[in-house]
């Protein structure tokens, strides 16, 4: 089939657009969630306390970036949502808190990896091969990479990302001062990173990845 053929297309945005978009989106709800638990209510106020993924999607990031990728076929699929808000001063301490806020994202992901995982395994070990249960294994598979992807990603100790915030409190005030006064550019830092240095990220991300998959395939002469 071409590769801008409608059928193609639809098919790509399906295995790679759609888990990408419900992960982020997760990650996002996942941020707004715990600092709902910790004593911050401002994702909720803002309407971001939501798995709907039009809340979330940044116009750029969410969208034209990511879906382009597929329809054209670029090597380079990537791509993130609007940054959910959180008022440090509502929560109960601040700087623990804030820990457990900027972890939730990345663990929620994982989280989805691993639940992904198991339902693979029971995959495996009960559906017919072919039609169906053929697609919903590569289905499947995309969104455990997906989801190893953000969690990967969004760990890099580096503003503005997850990471960066997850370190915060084992670091001197100074560098933390450092950190946050130069966002912008070690935001463009970061873009030129996967530009330039994508393959490298994509070590543990693959690494990660196939080390589920094989779980996977243990759960599954477990159950089978």
């Amino acid at each position: 089939m071409n590769q801008m053929d409608p059928v193609t297309i639809g098919m790509k945005l399906g295995m790679f657009f759609v888990p990408f978009l419900f992960a982020l989106c997760f990650h996002e709800f996942a941020h707004g969630l715990v600092a709902k638990w910790r004593g911050d209510d401002t994702a909720e106020r803002a309407g971001r306390l939501s798995l709907n993924p039009f809340v979330h999607a940044d116009l750029v990031g969410t969208w034209i970036l990511p879906i382009s990728a597929l329809v054209f076929g670029s090597p380079f699929f990537f791509g993130w949502a609007k940054p959910v808000p959180v008022n440090s001063r509502n929560l109960r301490r601040p700087k623990q808190d804030m820990f457990w806020v900027a972890l939730a994202g990345p663990a929620s992901n994982i989280l989805l990896a691993l639940i992904s995982t198991v339902a693979l395994g029971f995959l495996f070990a009960f559906a017919r091969q072919g039609g169906t249960g053929e697609a919903l294994v590569e289905l499947l598979k995309t969104f455990i990479m997906v989801n190893m992807f953000l969690a990967v990603f969004n760990l890099i100790p580096v503003h503005p990302l997850d990471g960066g915030k997850v370190i915060e409190p084992f670091l001197p005030i100074r560098w933390n001062m450092w950190l946050d006064q130069n966002q912008s550019a070690l935001s463009m830092g970061l873009l030129v990173f996967m530009l330039l240095a994508g393959p490298v990220l994509a070590v543990p991300v693959t690494m990660a990845t196939q080390l589920l998959l094989h779980a996977s395939v243990h759960i599954a002469s477990m159950i089978g």
